[in-house]
């Protein structure tokens, strides 16, 4: 049997992508393994979610620390200790800096919820809604150093009706959301991704 993904996974609040993906490793759909979850927030509700499933976490609050890279340091560290090798960003509220994305080379993703490019930052159901679109939805990408530019591995449309309010849009995205990261985390682990400039080709 081909090693499991090992994978680190970081979280600021309720981590309902975080739990939808212990949810596809306990079925057996998602071959991989979290070995740590860290939060920058010491009453994330992820933190529950880490305790519930016996799964290794640590808090680090940004208060603990003098500055941004001793703080992203110190999450380096933590990360490499536990052979991580690919990072998921799983409702993490914080900017990921340059020197983190040079110790994972193309090996942080994230979530947004909202069809990029449009509608980047933060509260894309809202921006989506407000705008008045007919369709949004959510995207998986590589994290680059712009805010939700890196590149688009998998997209999930949802159209918007007429009579939605950004928080029922909201939860019919969040649903789409709980499908697709951990498909595109086991694309990852299959290594079926490849990268070519900005765009991601899925082999096979």
């Amino acid at each position: 049997m081909a090693d499991l993904l090992k994978l680190g996974v970081l979280i600021s609040g309720n981590g309902s992508n975080l739990q939808s993906i212990i949810d596809h490793i306990e079925r057996g759909s998602l071959k991989a393994t979290i070995k740590i979850i860290i939060s920058n927030n010491p009453d994330a509700f992820g933190i529950t979610r880490a305790k519930k499933h016996g799964i290794p976490f640590v808090v680090l609050k940004n208060s603990d620390f003098t500055s941004k890279e001793e703080f992203d340091s110190e999450l380096i560290k933590t990360l490499k200790d536990h052979g991580v090798d690919l990072v998921i960003l799983a409702g993490f509220m914080r900017i990921i800096s340059p020197a983190f994305l040079k110790a994972f080379p193309n090996k942080v993703m994230n979530i947004h919820p909202a069809l990029l490019p449009s509608f980047p930052g933060l509260h894309g159901q809202r921006q989506a809604w407000e705008y008045g679109v007919k369709f949004s939805g959510c995207t998986v990408h590589f994290v680059d150093e712009g805010m939700d530019t890196g590149p688009i591995i998998i997209q999930r449309v949802v159209p918007v009706q007429d009579d939605d309010t950004e928080e029922t849009l909201a939860a019919r995205i969040l649903t789409e959301e709980h499908k697709i990261y951990p498909q595109a985390i086991q694309l990852y682990a299959d290594g079926k991704i490849e990268i070519k400039g900005r765009k991601v080709h899925i082999k096979n």
